[in-house]
């Protein structure tokens, strides 16, 4: 089941227009989410990211779309699939309406959301090999619109084939200035001696909801220092660890980049104070 604009639909029966802003013009942004047990994971700040990414791109947010509201949607769906009392990865998609070319004949709104299982309550510690390297053939604007979950992930879907065909787990990609910005699906952290530091929004990354927790608990962790700061591609090589972050997987510690193997003790450290937060 997938829910369309408030209506419960049969996945095999649920269609699109071929209209549709955010199929033909990618107009449209997301939010990624788990669920557990019912318990929306970061429920707010989930739902006032995407109220400020709807704002930024001049869509129209009705009187109904409240947090209550976006909260019982995403209960109706996992209800529906039998999924209250598991884990699952939940997509709700906001569209602008259809109508227009580029410029739009109306800034209202549509949305789908749709759910699938996931088998762990907990983020686990992946304690396997997890390979990068940098994705070099495009590069992420420092600016706003990069900041925001929209439908036009291009660099993202190029940059997997090209970590794909590398047998690389995952890659880097660079913003403009040549800055660190992120991972394809993750924000990164990385840990020199007693300083963490994590890429700006203004450099362009994504302003991840686990990023937040994940800064939130450093700043509580007496031992380290975090900071928002640009992350030169030199310093990789120097750090003693480096590890991505987003809802789903929580923490994932990278092992290596090119010849240099990376230690996993902070990331251990805060992914045991992250399951603590969710309890």
């Amino acid at each position: 089941m997938v829910i369309i604009n408030g209506n419960i639909v049969q996945k095999e029966q649920a269609t699109i227009s071929i209209n549709n802003r955010g199929f033909a013009y990618g107009d449209a942004v997301f939010e990624t989410i788990k669920v557990t047990q019912n318990k929306v994971l970061f429920l707010e700040d989930h739902y006032f990211r995407l109220m400020a990414s709807l704002r930024i791109l001049r869509m129209e947010i009705p009187m109904y779309f409240t947090l209550d509201f976006f909260e019982n949607e995403i209960i109706k769906l996992l209800e529906a699939n039998s999924l209250s009392h598991y884990s699952a990865r939940v997509k709700f998609v906001v569209n602008r309406s259809e109508g227009g070319l580029f410029t739009p004949d109306t800034n209202t709104i549509e949305y789908i959301i749709f759910a699938e299982r996931l088998d762990n309550d907990f983020y686990e510690f992946i304690d396997e090999e997890y390979r990068i390297d940098l994705f070099k053939d495009y590069y992420i604007s420092p600016s706003l619109v990069s900041t925001l979950k929209t439908n036009n992930r291009i660099i993202n879907i190029v940059g997997s084939i090209y970590a794909k065909e590398n047998n690389f787990s995952n890659c880097l990609v660079l913003n403009t200035n040549k800055n660190i910005v992120e991972a394809l699906n993750a924000n990164i952290f990385l840990v020199k001696d007693k300083s963490i530091k994590t890429p700006p929004l203004q450099d362009g990354c994504i302003k991840g909801v686990m990023r937040k927790q994940i800064i939130e608990i450093i700043k509580l962790i007496p031992e380290y220092t975090i900071e928002e700061s640009s992350i030169l591609p030199f310093e990789l090589q120097k750090a003693d660890e480096l590890f991505l972050t987003n809802v789903i997987s929580g923490i994932q510690p990278i092992t290596h980049y090119r010849k240099k193997r990376f230690s996993n003790k902070v990331s251990k450290k805060v992914l045991a104070k992250l399951n603590l937060k969710i309890c």
